[in-house]
């Protein structure tokens, strides 16, 4: 964050998806609530660095110190459980937005990448989304189904978030987010924050070496969630080494930025932001990691967008979102 100039970013707290009941909801409740502990500890160790933030006009008041934002979002409802008071329990801890669910469907919704279960949000789900829409959270509709998005739609008071998915016209991936919802999403006040996971910006390249060893990889190991402790670190171990022996041909900053360019001529500069997720894939051949965003900007000041759009895609439309949220629970 100190070499790029990054002032504020979303930690995610994340959780996979395992079995529903209230065993299961019991333990991803707890863990989640450690992850936030663990977030706010290691914050807490450099004062002089950075500092928890909580409402949409804390990342300015922080930086004018020095001092770096850490905002919290949840990604995946499941440790909401069914039980509609975890989410103000969670807000409490600072959670300021909500993916609903991940890569399987939970019970607040179906997922993009799952199968049709609730045709959209459960009755459970539409609950959350009012509740969200009265705490004031902003509700993310990435990894949800299109069905799901709709139903948003209709039930949120607020404008949502798409906190990390890019254009499916450009890329045709379930993850990504079609012409139509973009254009509802946009005529709502949202905005779409571009993923860098490499799978949603290109289809991956064949890379038949690659995609070999990643079978075997996953032959050998199954399912990488289920991994704690030694288990789960000599699982990474190989899964790097593979990478190394096999990199992925990755897509780049230029490719990232044609979505932004086609989400513009959709919507207009109001709607599109950053969101990255380098943590959940790839990233991109040119901007790895965060000391690597600035490509990005040298590739939209080269493609003619002004330093006020800019700012808008770097953070001016989340906090518009995230200040409009704020707003109207203070106006209820």
């Amino acid at each position: 964050m100190d070499e790029d100039g990054l002032d504020a970013a979303f930690f995610a707290v994340w959780t996979p998806q395992g079995v529903r009941n209230d065993s299961g909801h019991a333990a991803i409740k707890a863990r989640a609530l450690e992850i936030i502990e663990s977030v706010e500890n290691m914050v807490a160790k450099y004062p002089d660095q950075g500092a928890m933030a909580y409402t949409s006009i804390e990342a300015a008041a922080l930086a004018e110190q020095g001092k770096h934002a850490i905002y919290l979002g949840m990604e995946n409802g499941y440790p909401l459980g069914r039980d509609i008071e975890n989410l103000d329990l969670f807000y409490e801890k600072g959670i300021h937005y909500v993916t609903l669910c991940h890569t399987s469907n939970n019970d607040i919704c179906d997922s993009s990448n799952d199968t049709t279960e609730h045709g959209g949000l459960s009755s459970f789900g539409i609950q959350v989304v009012k509740r969200m829409n009265d705490l004031g959270m902003m509700v993310d509709i990435s990894h949800v189904s299109d069905a799901t998005v709709e139903d948003i739609l209709e039930h949120s008071r607020a404008p949502v978030i798409a906190s990390h998915s890019c254009s499916r016209a450009v890329c045709d991936n379930p993850r990504n987010i079609n012409d139509d919802l973009l254009t509802r999403i946009a005529k709502q006040g949202g905005v779409i924050q571009m993923c860098l996971y490499s799978g949603y910006v290109l289809p991956e390249a064949p890379n038949p070496d690659r995609d070999s060893a990643r079978a075997a990889l996953k032959a050998k190991w199954g399912n990488p969630y289920q991994f704690k402790g030694v288990e789960k670190m000599a699982y990474r171990a190989e899964r790097k080494k593979l990478n190394r022996k096999h990199p992925q041909i990755l897509p780049t900053v230029s490719d990232i930025v044609d979505h932004i360019d086609h989400i513009v001529k959709l919507v207009g500069i109001d709607h599109v932001g950053i969101g990255t997720d380098f943590d959940g894939g790839a990233g991109l051949a040119d901007c790895f990691d965060v000391s690597e965003l600035p490509n990005i900007t040298l590739e939209l000041f080269k493609r003619g967008y002004s330093k006020s759009d800019i700012r808008k895609i770097w953070s001016g439309n989340l906090l518009r979102v995230f200040n409009k949220v704020e707003q109207l629970v203070a106006t209820q």
